[in-house]
């Protein structure tokens, strides 16, 4: 099959063109040149902003579009827009994060979606960002309502991940000694390989499948100590896993996700991790072992320089202050 993406040379779009490519597909990449721009020599790359060069794909036909990069719904439906006529299916990559809120567990594709009281914002922030997205989706079934394809990830984890929200554990628990962690061995996360990603969306298209699906795993929400521990045997290291309480954590302005990656407090949303998967694996989402995952992520950030910093995570000083405040208390508030 042909495909088009926008998109395609950071994160996810490199597993999708990596997925494609695998699969014996034929892929054409259209992106700004920003990132990576000489990634896949071997691909035909076609430079453009969507807002002003969109005409660079007319006279073009292709089976499928993957947009991996729409997050304003007037860009999204300018690119939408422009190929309708010529590529049969839209793929559009958006996120869990489109829902008013996690106050249910086991949320599907039919919960309700978050909104916006002014539609032509275009400031993407943590309060617009999912409201945007859901705006790009819509957007989107307008344009192709019987050929719409909409993926909502969770927290994507694997390599050449640039915000090292999942990379983070691997890469702490390596490193050995406490480990800060959130609550207690049994508090639930949910993350996604981004080649479970990538495999699920090709396959999609070599079937034609539409509709909307959430895109989280593993197939069960994951216990955060069975996570640190495959981290742990993965690593080799000696890691030893203090769980402070949410108490500990609220009281010392710990931030939640960011500093603390994976983890939400249930006052936030307790059906936040517990997000329903049935219907993507009921059209063949499969689920790498966590074992690989944290494998894939680690060898990667390996290869990165020793000096890099990550974007997400406790910074060392900070976390043994907080070690610190634990210890004689046992590691539990």
């Amino acid at each position: 099959m042909n495909i088009l993406i926008i998109g395609g040379t950071r994160f996810v779009g490199r597993h999708l063109v990596e997925a494609a490519l695998e699969r014996g597909h034929q892929v054409t990449l259209f992106h700004r040149g920003q990132t990576n721009p000489g990634l896949f020599p071997q691909v035909e790359t076609i430079l453009g902003d969507r807002e002003t060069d969109l005409d660079k794909l007319a006279g073009r036909r292709w089976d499928a579009v993957i947009d991996t990069s729409g997050y304003l719904p007037r860009l999204v439906r300018l690119s939408a827009q422009a190929l309708k006529d010529t590529v049969a299916q839209y793929v559009f990559i958006s996120t869990v994060s489109v829902y008013a809120d996690f106050d249910e567990v086991g949320i599907d594709e039919d919960y309700a979606l978050a909104t916006l009281e002014d539609e032509t914002v275009e400031e993407i922030t943590e309060t617009t960002y999912g409201p945007l997205k859901v705006l790009c989706e819509k957007a989107v079934q307008e344009i192709y309502p019987a050929s719409a394809l909409i993926l909502r990830p969770g927290l994507i984890a694997g390599p050449y991940d640039h915000t090292d929200r999942f990379t983070y554990w691997p890469v702490r628990v390596a490193r050995g000694r406490d480990v800060l962690a959130p609550v207690g061995p049994d508090e639930l996360t949910q993350f996604i390989h981004a080649r479970d990603l990538a495999d699920f969306a090709v396959k999609c298209i070599e079937e034609k499948t539409i509709g909307v699906f959430n895109l989280v795993g593993p197939q069960q929400p994951c216990p955060f100590g069975e996570l640190l521990e495959i981290c742990k045997q993965v690593s080799g290291s000696d890691a030893n896993f203090i769980w402070a309480s949410a108490e500990f954590i609220a009281e010392n302005n710990v931030a939640p996700w960011s500093e603390l990656p994976l983890w939400i407090p249930e006052s936030e949303g307790r059906g936040f991790s517990r997000v329903s998967n049935a219907s993507a694996r009921a059209a063949g989402l499969e689920f790498k072992p966590t074992e690989e995952i944290v494998r894939d992520t680690l060898e990667w950030a390996r290869m990165r320089p020793a000096d890099h910093e990550l974007r997400a995570g406790l910074k060392p000083e900070r976390e043994a202050e907080l070690l610190k405040l634990l210890s004689p208390k046992g590691g539990m508030p």
